[in-house]
Order: structure tokens, then C-alpha cells, then sequence
């Protein structure tokens, strides 16, 4: 690269800029989370365009000195998480090139600019959609006012993804019957408009009125009526969407109407179902998953090509699987056709494709099928907070690649920061990385966030005891114990932590429990695992680690990283059980 580009502050190559003061990467815009040693590595490739930096080169740079470190594997997991944050691969380069033995090579093409300090790279405007009101007096029109506002954040995120950051409904949904004032919710979700209105159904009619404020300072930016047929209404969200970013001025020029959202369904009754299934399934209890599969049954009745309809009962099924309320392998079988047949009437559906990815690993723990998955759903929907956790739990979790599931973790809060699903999987991680100070202000939030779901004490539980304070880890476990009306799987983990702490009899009794659940129903191997590590039953323990292997349990999975499990690493037979996971050659 000549000395002229060299001195330049802003590069450009692809869809990224690079800030080399600030050490920053953008994608179209947005900040990519990179560790600085991975961002040392992309600027000197950068800075040297075109030519081969070797391996030694690297490592004066990055480790210099009498810093000892395991060399090799540090550098190479730092140029595997650059080409993962750059969308890049070894096999098929686009922008880093390995020259075995020798090094590595920046291919793409680079441009320079100059930058006054001032100057940032642009940013997305955001906008949050709050639920919309009905204005009916009809509670059983409720499911009308939720349905347009999902489409509506859902039409808006697909009109300019690189220009235009939008809310997830997740976090939307705590602004239900909210007082805050625009400004206040402007605050909180760092967004520069909020998008808020009301829905009226009369007979076969509906009338909609909307608002765009500026949330700085509440001055309404758009506003209108509209009225339609209920048959039209998905048609409706289209042409606001439209309206809507006409308005915004970094917007103005846009073409809306070169995306089409495609109508979920034309039968809105099945629409109905499928909303009430979703709301089913959020509460996460075995009933409640039970009864959020026959909704999406029922809705599949009414139009076999509701797409979304497969999806969510695809999920449905995966969640049945994950909490061990039925075998997770038959689960994954059931899971994985309906998600399939989603998939084939709508090819476009990223979180099918990441529905996938969650599947293939529990079929067969398949990690390059997992992988492929995973990165088409982000061809798809780069943006997609639930693709974000997704691939942080399905891919980067079993391999131990726990800082870049918690970066992956925290894009995905940007624009869904009050979902419980993102906020107890970073807690995971963080207590996983075995930052537990960290990981405790995490759990604080997520209990402040959700104080009726029991993770927040079993992940408060998890920290305390892997930090060693086992007698304190006691008490938020029979919290979440009783939570869960004695669920086994939070059963297994105060066994544990009872036989941590040196209360072997309470613990030997929380095994029978489970042994006694067991003779009635399904329970994961993974509730006994726990509790004979504690015991320090070792032979046992090995026993019960294979079945859950062999069962797809998911609490498995993250094998490579709980800290209790350190003592047996060293033994052939957990070597042995990599491997029949497919994690080690």
C-alpha cells in the first residue's frame, strides 16, 4: 500500500469501514464488535494491502517482548473470529489470504479517505414501533393491533437494513399500556423516532392512525388516518411502511417500494392462532408449550402455506426439547420437518434457516451443516438479534468460542435491548467465561427484567457456586427449584450444588427425587450428571454424560466450558466424549 494511503484514518473495502484511530469497524454503518487484538490484526493487513505479513511479523506486533502465550493457537483464533466478523472464509477467500507456513494476505480492494476528527462514519437512523392500541373496545380485537404492529417492524426492517435501525418486537412489547412519554422511551432505547398509533375495527372495516414523532423533543414529524377492508389489512402495513420512511429525512430518497413484504397469511383467523401460539409460548411451561403447538396446528388447518405458522411450531417443539420436557432427539425429528417445510414454502425466512442450524446440531451435532445454516440466515438477515443468539448458542457455545457468542450476543441487544432470551444467554456466557463479576451485574439486570422467570436464580446460583461460594449458591437454586414446581433439570444442578457445599445426604436426596420423577417421565441425563460430580462419582457421572450425549440433551452442550467439570478433563474417557460430539478430531 503506498505511504499516502497508509497515513489515511478512514479505509474502506466492501460493505466495511475501518477507522484506524478509533479503532473501530463498521458494517453499512454499524459497529462491529471486534477484541483489540482481532482489530490490531485487520488494520496491519489493511495498512499492508496486497502484500504477505508472515506468522512472526504478526506476533512481534500483537505479543511483543517477554509476553508469553500460547502463539499458534492465538493467532489463529484471532484471524478465524477477523474472517468470521468479516463474513470471510480460508477455503474461498474474499479478503484474507493464508499462505501456509508463510502467512497471510489482505486481497480485497481498499479505499482511503481522509476524516476530521469530528467525523464519524454514518449511522443508521432508529426507529421504535410501540405497540399499536385497539381503539375497538373489543379485548378479542387485541390480536388486530398486535398483528399490525408486528408487521409493521417486520415491513420496516426489510425497507433499508443498511439505513434504517428498527426496534424488535420483543423489546416493543414491554411498551404495552405504557405512560412513558416518547421522550423518556426515545432515552431508554436510544432510538431518534418512535412509530405509535391505534387500531379500530367496525364490522368488515378497520381505521388506523398513525404518528412518526422525532423522540428528541416529541415534535410529530407525520402523521395520518387510513381505513381499509380487514382483508386488506396486511396490504395496509405496506403502504405506511412506505409513508413512513418518506419522512425521515436520511430517508427521503429511498425507494421504498422496491421491498415487498410478502403477507403471512390471507386467512386472518389463522393469523389469530398463530399470534395466541406465540403468546403460549413465551411463558416457556410445558403446558403452555402444549397448548402454543395446537394453536399452530390449528392455524396450519386453516392455510397449510402459513410459513411462519411451520416456524413457530418448529420452535415450539425445540423448546420442548431444550427444557427436557420430552426427549430432545424426537423433539429435534419433529422440529426439524416442520421448520423444513417452512423453509420450502418461504425460502427468504432467516430464523427458519437459524432454526435449521439448532436442529442439525441436535440430530447429528453436525457443526459444518451447523455452520452453513447459520451463515446463509445472515446472508439473509445480518440484522436478526434472534439469529444473533442463535448462532452464539448453536455454533460458537460448543466450541468454546465464548467471546465471540458474548459480542454476537451484545449486537443483537442493540436493537432488541429488553429481550429476556438475549439477556439470559449473555448472563450464560459471561458466568461460562468464567467472568463472574461481570456475569452477576448481568443477572442482577436480567432479575430487574424478569423477576417471574426463574434464570435469573439459577444463573445468580451457577455464579456463586463456580466462584466457590457454594452455601450462598444453595439459596437461589431452591428459589429457582420452586419456581419451576421442581422441575428435575433444577433439580440436578442443586444436587450439585448440595454436594459442593459438603451436604451429601440432602444431595443423595435430591437423587432420589429424580429418580423418582424418572420412573413417571422423561428426565435429562444431564439431571443425574450433576449431581454425581458433586458426589464426586466419577464412573457414574461418565455413564450419564454418554446417555445425554446420545439424547441430544441440551445442557451438554457447553461440555468444553463449565468450570465443575475441570477435575475430569484430564480423564481418557472425556476425551472420548468430545469426540463422539464431534468436537475434537
Amino acid at each position: 500500500m503506498t505511504d499516502t494511503i497508509s497515513r489515511q484514518k478512514v479505509l474502506r473495502f466492501g460493505e466495511f469501514e475501518v477507522d484506524l484511530q478509533a479503532g473501530c469497524l463498521f458494517k453499512n454503518g454499524v459497529n462491529v464488535r471486534l477484541r483489540e487484538q482481532v482489530f490490531v490484526v485487520l488494520s496491519i493487513l489493511l495498512e499492508h494491502a496486497g502484500e504477505v505479513i508472515t506468522r512472526e511479523e504478526l506476533q512481534g506486533r500483537l505479543w511483543p517482548g517477554d509476553v508469553i502465550v500460547d502463539f499458534e493457537v492465538n493467532l489463529n483464533t484471532a484471524v478465524a473470529q477477523l474472517r468470521e466478523a468479516l463474513g470471510d472464509s480460508a477455503q474461498h477467500p474474499r479478503y484474507i489470504e493464508t499462505l501456509p507456513k508463510r502467512g497471510y494476505r489482505f486481497i480485497g480492494s481498499v479505499e482511503a479517505q481522509a476524516r476530521t476528527a469530528l467525523q464519524r462514519p454514518s449511522t443508521r437512523a432508529k426507529i421504535a414501533v410501540l405497540p399499536f392500541a385497539n381503539l375497538s373496545g373489543d379485548p378479542e380485537q387485541e390480536y388486530l393491533s398486535d398483528a399490525i404492529t408486528e408487521e409493521l417492524i417486520t415491513s420496516l426492517a426489510g425497507l433499508a437494513p443498511g439505513q434504517l435501525g428498527v426496534i424488535a418486537r420483543t423489546t416493543a412489547m414491554h411498551y404495552k399500556s405504557s405512560h412513558k412519554d416518547v421522550t423518556h422511551i426515545g432515552r431508554e432505547l436510544g432510538v431518534d423516532y418512535v412509530l405509535e398509533g391505534g387500531l379500530r375495527r367496525s364490522d368488515d372495516r378497520v381505521a388506523l392512525n398513525v404518528q412518526l414523532i422525532q423522540a428528541a423533543d416529541q415534535t410529530h414529524v407525520f402523521a395520518r388516518k387510513y381505513d381499509a377492508g380487514i382483508q386488506e389489512l396486511f396490504n395496509l402495513q405496506a403502504r405506511i411502511a412506505e409513508d413512513i420512511v418518506t419522512h425521515i429525512p436520511s430517508l427521503s430518497d429511498l425507494h421504498a417500494g422496491a421491498y415487498i413484504r410478502k403477507k403471512p397469511t390471507e386467512d386472518l383467523q389463522a393469523y389469530r392462532l398463530y399470534l395466541q401460539g406465540r403468546h403460549h409460548m413465551l411463558k416457556m411451561t410445558p403446558p403452555s408449550l402444549t397448548e402454543a403447538k395446537k394453536c399452530f396446528e390449528e392455524a396450519l388447518a386453516r392455510d397449510p402455506r402459513f410459513a411462519l405458522a411451520y416456524d413457530a411450531l418448529g420452535e415450539s417443539h425445540w423448546w420442548m426439547g431444550f427444557y427436557g420436557y420430552v426427549p430432545p432427539r424426537q423433539a429435534a425429528f419433529a422440529g426439524l420437518g416442520a421448520a423444513l417445510r417452512a423453509v420450502e414454502i418461504d425460502p427468504t425466512l432467516a430464523q427458519t434457516h437459524s432454526l435449521l442450524a439448532q436442529f442439525r446440531q441436535k440430530v447429528d451435532y453436525n457443526w459444518p451443516e451447523v455452520r452453513r445454516e447459520m451463515m446463509h440466515a445472515f446472508e439473509l438477515d445480518s440484522s436478526s438479534p434472534l439469529v444473533r443468539v442463535r448462532y452464539a448458542v448453536s455454533y460458537l457455545l460448543p466450541h468454546a468460542q465464548l467471546e465471540e457468542a458474548i459480542s454476537q450476543v451484545e449486537s443483537g441487544l442493540e436493537f432488541d435491548p429488553l429481550n429476556w432470551l438475549l439477556h439470559g444467554w449473555l448472563t450464560s456466557f459471561l458466568w461460562l467465561a468464567r467472568d463472574y463479576d461481570s456475569a452477576m451485574r448481568q443477572a442482577r439486570f436480567f432479575e430487574e427484567l424478569d423477576p417471574e422467570k426463574y434464570m435469573a436464580p439459577f444463573m445468580i446460583a451457577n455464579i456463586l457456586r463456580d466462584s466457590g461460594r457454594y452455601e450462598e449458591a444453595i439459596v437461589p437454586q431452591r428459589r429457582a427449584v420452586e419456581m419451576t414446581g421442581g422441575a428435575p433439570q433444577m433439580l440436578g444442578w442443586l444436587g450439585l450444588n448440595l454436594a459442593l457445599a459438603g451436604n451429601a445426604a440432602e444431595a443423595r436426596s435430591v437423587l432420589l427425587r429424580i429418580q423418582a420423577i424418572a420412573g413417571r417421565a422423561y428426565v435429562s441425563p444431564t439431571s443425574f450428571v450433576w449431581v454425581y460430580v458433586g458426589l464426586g462419582e466419577t464412573d457414574e457421572a461418565f455413564i450419564w454424560m454418554e446417555r445425554a450425549i446420545d439424547e441430544r440433551d441440551s445442557m451438554i452442550i457447553p461440555i468444553k466450558t463449565y468450570a465443575f467439570l475441570d477435575p475430569l478433563r484430564t480423564d481418557p474417557r472425556f476425551l472420548t466424549l468430545l469426540r463422539k460430539m464431534n468436537l475434537e478430531p
